[in-house]
């Protein structure tokens, strides 16, 4: 168990994939560059790159433009050399995984509560 205030932490955010990419020699991990609302020093917006098992489950051109849940304050890791700045949410059962995703078409950055 964990408490309140530990999960309050948890930052989850809106981010609308851009790009996806297999990651080469994974049949696994797809890279993706999403939209969150960040922005660099200048107010200009950047992307994010998520590194994602998903791979076995969805095609990266299946993914680009849809909408996805991720959690944005993770520390960075590292994924067969390439760097992962979050992590999407997704449900898990005997059939595969299921992208959890908003249910009407929202801005990217906005916050999950």
């Amino acid at each position: 168990m964990i408490n309140y205030d530990d999960f309050s932490k948890i930052e989850l955010k809106v981010a609308r994939v851009l790009e996806a990419v297999r990651v080469e020699g994974s049949d696994k991990l797809i890279k993706l560059q999403v939209s969150v609302g960040d922005k660099n020093e200048a107010g200009e917006p950047i992307n994010r790159q998520i590194l994602a098992g998903v791979g076995k489950f969805y095609e990266p051109e299946a993914l680009i433009g849809k909408e996805i849940v991720i959690v944005v304050n993770l520390e960075p890791r590292k994924l067969m050399g390439e760097e992962s700045n979050g992590m999407l949410l997704a449900g898990s059962d005997e059939n595969g995984i299921s992208l959890l995703i908003p249910d009407r078409e929202m801005t990217p950055g906005s916050g999950i509560k």
